[in-house]
């Protein structure tokens, strides 16, 4: 499957968590440079807040506020002219979920754990229509140990988490109707789902020793890695892989739909986020050359729920 491909911007360090703004502008983290960065539709850029360690996804609030996974820092190796991490960088402290506000900057600290445990790497989020949102808590890769990852949930009542262990939990995305939740795990490139029976409340249990109790959803063949999705408004999911880059699209009984072949373009397709007044705009970060393309999608996307 091929899809048109223009460049919206470069020079960016290691991209992740696109997000329409209500102006029209793209917003992006910066997980190398620890920053966000605005996008303007003639490809400009500006900073709108420095916030520290690696903020990896991002996503609109119901007050307007950009709600962001920080997953504490990488280091970082040049290979053939590509950025990638390799590990925890050497002042990592942990991670935690921050909320920017757009108009000035201003940052501020919402979460450095949940249920007494400290936060290893926030990676993805989505919000859910009633205002509360999920999370992806990856883990992080030391030396000589890696630590195991979680999905959380955080609302008006506080956060708890409600599904794991996963080894290394990345994109977290909602079913249209909110009534699925679904993770992908980067190290295996598997997908899960999970029933939302009420807001932060997730049964899984149909797959033998599923990760974090959830159904198996699909696996991508090959040597691949699975990063963020996105979902279509007829349910299919996008899923963004590495290695084997590109866009896998995967339907919700797990049938393989399709494979966007994005390799030309950078070997690290992390994330994808749908816009334009028809949602067939689909803006993909092409993380390890540090650029972001718009690309002409043959379906709608999906509105999120803010």
């Amino acid at each position: 499957m091929t899809v048109e491909a223009a460049l919206v911007a470069e020079g960016l360090g290691f991209p992740e968590g696109p997000v329409i703004l209500p102006d029209g502008s793209l917003a992006v983290v910066e997980i190398r440079h620890g920053q966000v960065t605005r996008i303007a539709p003639d490809g400009t850029k500006q900073v709108i807040a420095k916030v520290g360690g690696g903020p990896n996804g991002a996503a609109l609030a119901p007050d307007g506020a950009l709600i962001l996974c920080n997953n504490g820092g990488y280091q970082w190796a040049e290979n053939d002219g590509w950025t990638v991490p390799v590990g925890a960088a050497a002042d990592y402290a942990g991670g935690s979920i921050q909320r920017l506000r757009i108009a000035d900057g201003r940052v501020e600290t919402l979460l450095t754990a949940v249920d007494d445990r400290p936060l290893s790497a926030p990676n993805d989020i989505v919000f859910d229509s009633a205002g509360g949102f999920y999370f992806t808590d990856t883990g992080k890769h030391h030396r000589h140990h890696s630590d195991h990852g979680r999905i959380c949930y955080v609302d008006g009542a506080g956060a708890r988490t409600v599904a794991e262990p996963l080894d290394q939990p990345n994109g977290i995305a909602l079913s249209p109707a909110g009534d699925r939740l679904y993770a992908t795990e980067t190290a295996t490139a598997r997908a899960w789902w999970w029933e939302v029976e009420r807001p932060g409340g997730l049964r899984g249990g149909r797959t033998f020793m599923g990760a974090g109790g959830g159904n198996f959803l699909c696996a991508e063949p090959g040597y691949a890695y699975y990063d963020s999705m996105a979902v279509e408004a007829n349910g299919n999911l996008c899923i963004g892989t590495l290695l084997k880059a590109g866009i896998a699209i995967v339907g919700p009984d797990g049938e393989r739909i399709g494979f966007v072949d994005l390799s030309d373009l950078d070997p690290a397709i992390t994330n994808i986020a749908f816009g334009g007044s028809d949602m067939r705009h689909a803006y993909v970060t092409a993380s390890a050359t540090g650029r972001v393309y718009r690309l002409t999608w043959p379906r709608p996307g999906l509105r999120l729920n803010f």
